[in-house]
């Protein structure tokens, strides 16, 4: 999947594109799989880099979401556990089992807790990743040797799936591109087409590159933006009511040490109504999340110092080490793409559903919005079912429920950092085995060696070192500081196979550096 192939492409393409999608995120991107495996002719724009926004910024789980069995929204929990094992089936060197302990401190939560997991497990029928059960004091300790002892009484074990999301919408673009659609990240679209009658008939973007503007013709335009699709909706018709509104919450990041094992906590009631998860993740402990309402979307959001001192307030009272700000490796922040609630009421966004809509409005622009990861394929698959419609376009089926995703490969080991490269992991090393150089570590607390550099900008399009240090590896969300140091290395290995120079690598640096530290805590 390179750059320069995928603008060619999309300059030599004179014939209405049966489908034009705005927006990189996972929405978008499961978009383009859906309609490109169908046989469809798709192009994707993209106007920052690939999952760039909310797609990189998950908790790291594939879930039903017991929260949302908790509300009673008990169709979305199927729907997301069955989606759950359809991922695991189609992309095993990316997503596999976790468990997750529900620590008990009072009488009733053992039996209440034991109860509502059985429902999960009933729900998840054949797509299950394995039974939970009821742990008596020393079993649970035995899981979790860090938890917090004073009080505890045991716990309830039950299992969900983990993933990397934003190595997940790599490997997606790629079968997208596989089965034909052309993707373009760097690409804003800066204007709806409509034709005589007002219907819209295309889009106009541009190369952020090299500023070269295309008018592209299309049978349908779906706006798959994300928390940006209000913006696009507002292109077609300025007067467009708002659909979504926006919550932020936050993900801290520690040292392994802080959660011995493989097992994650889960913490069914926090103060602000959410679920709180400790998470093992690369090597690394993951604790989030928050819910703060924000008045409108970005692309790098910061974390409300409440928000951090809540997060770690939450977690001391479940480990045995509380954590402080000192401790916190890195901190990153997610929007969530919430559909506004039905009359426009307002209230805790906690209490909004994670269902995804989808809206036609008069000029016959495509909207998709809310959902999650873990129903991005089902939601794809509805959505292309709209457009073919929309746009009487070819009617075939879906065949996404048994296609193996980019990288498919079984029995990965996860504890190897190379496994998330999946089939293409050999050719990773390759790379390395060609200029040892390029195998060494870029810095010693991470495990990111030289030749994934070259490999994210060879095959997976990376253009700047945020693009490589955040989505295409992890440094940045795992450890700010190791990213910061590794900047200078990392840009001299792109400048070389961009053929950029040293003004562009010295800039590019002091820029990242700079955005960087955001993710820092002080």
């Amino acid at each position: 999947m390179k750059r320069n192939d995928m603008l060619a492409r999309l300059q030599s393409h004179s014939e209405p594109w049966d489908m034009v999608i705005i927006g990189g995120g996972a929405t978008g991107v499961g978009i383009a799989v859906d309609g490109a495996s169908r046989g469809l002719d798709v192009l994707l724009l993209e106007r920052e880099d690939f999952g760039k926004a909310t797609s990189s910024r998950s908790t790291k789980l594939v879930h039903g979401g017991v929260r949302y069995l908790e509300q009673g929204n008990v169709s979305l929990v199927m729907e997301a556990l069955k989606e759950r094992g359809i991922l695991r089936q189609n992309a095993p060197h990316l997503v596999h089992d976790l468990a997750f302990v529900v620590p008990n401190y009072s009488w009733w939560e053992t039996p209440f807790y034991g109860i509502g997991m059985k429902v999960y497990d009933l729900l998840a029928g054949k797509y299950g990743f394995g039974r939970s059960r009821i742990l008596s004091l020393e079993e649970t300790l035995e899981k979790l040797p860090n938890l917090q002892r004073d009080g505890l009484r045991g716990g309830v074990v039950y299992y969900d799936g983990q993933f990397d999301d934003s190595r997940l919408l790599m490997h997606l673009a790629q079968t997208a591109a596989d089965h034909g659609a052309t993707l373009l990240n760097y690409a804003p679209v800066t204007e709806l087409a409509k034709d005589s009658a007002g219907y819209i008939s295309g889009v106009i973007a541009e190369d952020a590159e090299s500023g070269e503007r295309f008018e592209i013709k299309a049978q349908v335009v779906v706006n798959a933006a994300g928390i940006f699709a209000d913006s696009v909706r507002q292109m077609a018709d300025p007067a467009a009511a708002k659909m979504l509104a926006p919550s932020q919450g936050i993900h801290l990041v520690f040292d392994g040490s802080f959660l011995l094992g493989d097992t994650a906590i889960m913490v069914p009631h926090t103060s602000d109504g959410r679920v709180l998860f400790a998470i093992p993740w690369h090597g690394h402990t993951l604790v989030g999340t928050t819910d703060t309402e924000i008045p409108g979307p970005s692309y790098d959001p910061l974390p409300f110092d409440e928000e951090i001192e809540f997060v770690l307030e939450t977690a001391g009272q479940y480990l045995s080490r509380p954590p402080s700000r000192s401790d916190v490796l890195s901190v990153y922040v997610g929007i969530r793409p919430l559909v506004k609630a039905a009359g426009g009421g307002s209230g805790s966004t906690s209490a909004l559903s994670r269902d995804h809509t989808i809206h036609v409005d008069q000029s016959g622009l495509l909207t998709i919005v809310g959902g999650k990861w873990t129903t991005y394929r089902h939601m794809a698959e509805d959505c292309v079912n709209h457009a073919i419609t929309l746009g009487k376009l070819p009617d075939k089926e879906c065949v996404t429920r048994t296609l193996k995703i980019h990288g498919y490969l079984e029995g990965v080991d996860d504890l190897d950092s190379f496994a998330v490269y999946g089939s293409d992991l050999e050719k990773v090393r390759a790379i390395a085995a060609q200029d040892p150089t390029l195998s060494e570590a870029l810095h010693p607390a991470l495990p990111y060696i030289g030749a994934e550099v070259v490999w994210a900008v060879r095959e997976e399009m990376a253009r700047t070192l945020d693009d490589v240090l955040s989505r295409r590896l992890r440094a940045l969300f795992l450890n700010a500081k190791a990213a910061i140091d590794m900047a200078p290395a990392v840009a001299r290995i792109m400048a070389a196979e961009l053929g950029l120079g040293e003004d562009w690598l010295n800039d590019e640096v002091a820029r990242f550096q700079a955005f960087a530290h955001k993710y820092e805590v002080v």
